[in-house]
């Protein structure tokens, strides 16, 4: 892979990772194995336990928190970026949050409160990202945010997420045409569903895997360091033609009716 795929001499952050079934793991693991220098965030206090020694594992070079929802964290991440590098060559978010309630009800019986939330943390956070990247970002760059297939196809029990990760991948296309000239490519990585702890509070989710293993033409699932290999790739110079595009990491589960 290192062949085609090198990101020896980059440094790239990565936000989400909760545990080691997390996206954002499996896809720091191959961004490392690709050669990158790592900032990674995690959640809280609580789940610094949980983080620290999977971040320490990958020889991240920046550990710090970031909960988007606390005023002033995100710009603090890009501060300690700017102050202990200088400059940054790709961003990973993988970060999404929906309140419970809103989450198990049909998208008709949501709370404006609960979809005005899950759009800030799991959409708008990412034009924040972009915001603050984008300045670091002195001689071009990638940033990707993980999406899925539930944006452009109704997913029984996905509900108001369904809305919200399609108004992510708009993002995307809207921010690759703004920061094109910087050099700077956007994506959206939408990956098939994994088995995370996020996921798991999408109601019935051991149902969803069945119906998508039986329905993905290799009846197979994927894995967080398949979803990584897209991610270095696209990070990479390998990945230099593209931008904007929804790139689909899902063993082709989105291509059957």
């Amino acid at each position: 892979m290192n062949a085609v795929v090198n990101l020896k001499g980059k440094r790239g952050l990565v936000i989400g990772i909760a545990n080691d079934s997390s996206i954002a793991y499996g896809s720091a693991k191959m961004l490392r194995q690709a050669g990158a220098e790592l900032a990674v965030t995690y959640l809280n206090a609580k789940a610094d336990p949980y983080v620290r020694p999977l971040a320490e594992a990958l020889d991240a070079s920046i550990i710090v928190p970031c909960d988007v929802r606390v005023p002033g964290e995100l710009e603090a991440v890009f501060e300690t970026i700017a102050a202990q590098w200088g400059t940054l060559d790709f961003v990973f978010h993988s970060i999404a949050f929906a309140p419970r309630d809103d989450l198990h009800a049909k998208l008709i019986d949501c709370s404006a409160e609960g979809f005005a939330q899950a759009m800030d943390v799991s959409c708008h956070s990412f034009v924040r990202v972009a915001k603050l990247a984008a300045p670091l970002m002195t001689t071009g760059g990638s940033l990707q945010t993980v999406s899925f297939y539930g944006a452009d196809r109704v997913v029984e029990h996905y509900n108001l997420m369904g809305p919200v990760k399609a108004a992510l991948e708009a993002v995307v296309r809207y921010l690759a045409v703004d920061l094109a000239p910087q050099g700077i490519r956007v994506h959206a990585l939408s990956a098939g569903p994994v088995k995370t702890r996020a996921a798991s509070g999408i109601d019935r989710f051991d149902e969803l895997l069945d119906r998508v293993r039986e329905r993905t033409p290799a009846h197979q699932l994927l894995t967080v360091e398949e979803v990584g290999r897209v991610a270095a790739m696209l990070a990479s110079e390998a990945g230099a033609p593209l931008t904007g595009s929804v790139v689909y990491a899902d063993h082709g589960f989105h291509i059957v009716a």
